[in-house]
């Protein structure tokens, strides 16, 4: 399978203030998919201007015709799903069937928190592994089952009564989910669930490990996932493999030449991987690059990839 080269937009400019261009850019230059995060707002951007994701996307739709959009990656960490639902829904019919939800547990830090009441304690990686493990099913139904009953469920985190959805999602039977994982019950929920997979590598190599201890923790990270899907029996190959870039030892350096960056991501396809996603440079911040290099990439590196 050819490898996909996506990009992930931050929504940090005003629209009109260049963040309209670049993701009409993303579209001229090819990208397979333009994502945005999916957060209130994330790290050294706290204090400046950041803006929402649906709404971003929305606005993205409306600008672009052929590119597929999504979120990288929706959490549970403030979002519900009988909402959530409503709003993909939505998007998904504006864009004319484009959108992929890229979803995950979420992490720690500002969304994690800024709902909570002052005397409750941040969820621990276990509560938010069981959110996720209870809103991946619950927003399945919601995206699925339009009838005019509409769904209806009561569990431990979430509820919904006879919620309804009509006329459901362009893309049949649902909009793709692209799965965020890399323990266990993650990648159980990916396989059961996902159209794709999702991982930005070992964070616990970032620091101080190497490229190559990168890709062995990649390669066994897709080797459990072959393994879960081989108990629910499902092919490996039915998902998409991606890899978000910007976590791993190699850091922005696959952005440094149209060179380095395809020998990177044929290192990865071989492991797998059949989506690379790179950040849209922003400089003065961790994703600063080239941008004649980083265009450069996004024109000439699939052909060369095949």
């Amino acid at each position: 399978m050819s490898l996909r080269l996506s990009t992930v937009i931050l929504p940090y400019r005003r629209w009109h203030e260049g963040s309209r261009a670049a993701w009409q850019r993303a579209e001229e230059l090819g990208f397979h998919t333009a994502y945005t995060y999916d957060h209130l707002s994330w790290r050294s951007f706290r204090d400046g201007p950041w803006f929402g994701a649906v709404p971003t996307l929305t606005a993205a739709a409306s600008v672009t015709e052929r590119m597929r959009l999504g979120t990288l990656v929706t959490s549970p960490n403030f979002r519900h799903p009988v909402t959530l639902a409503k709003e993909l829904i939505s998007l998904d019919d504006i864009s004319g069937g484009r959108v992929t939800l890229g979803i995950g547990a979420g992490g720690t830090g500002f969304d994690a928190t800024t709902l909570l009441k002052s005397d409750q304690e941040p969820w621990t990686p276990r509560e938010r592994a069981d959110r996720l493990a209870e809103f991946v099913p619950l927003l399945d139904r919601l995206l699925t089952e339009d009838g005019k009953d509409g769904v209806s469920y009561e569990g431990d985190f979430y509820s919904a009564h006879e919620a309804r959805n009509i006329p459901g999602c362009v893309q049949r039977p649902r909009l793709p989910f692209a799965v965020a994982a890399t323990g266990p019950r993650g990648l159980r929920l990916a396989a059961r669930y996902g159209q794709a997979w999702v991982t930005t590598g070992d964070p616990k190599l970032y620091e101080n490990g190497t490229p190559e201890q990168s890709l062995q923790a990649l390669r066994g990270q897709a080797e459990r996932l072959a393994d879960v899907c081989a108990e629910h029996a499902r092919d490996v190959s039915d998902l998409d493999k991606i890899l978000l870039t910007g976590f791993t030892p190699d850091r922005g350096r696959p952005l440094e030449s149209l060179g380095a960056f395809v020998d990177f991501a044929g290192r990865h396809q071989e492991l797998g991987f059949t989506e690379i996603v790179v950040h849209w440079p922003i400089p003065d911040s961790d994703f600063a690059a080239d941008e004649k290099v980083f265009e450069q990439i996004a024109m000439e590196a699939p052909a060369q990839l095949g």
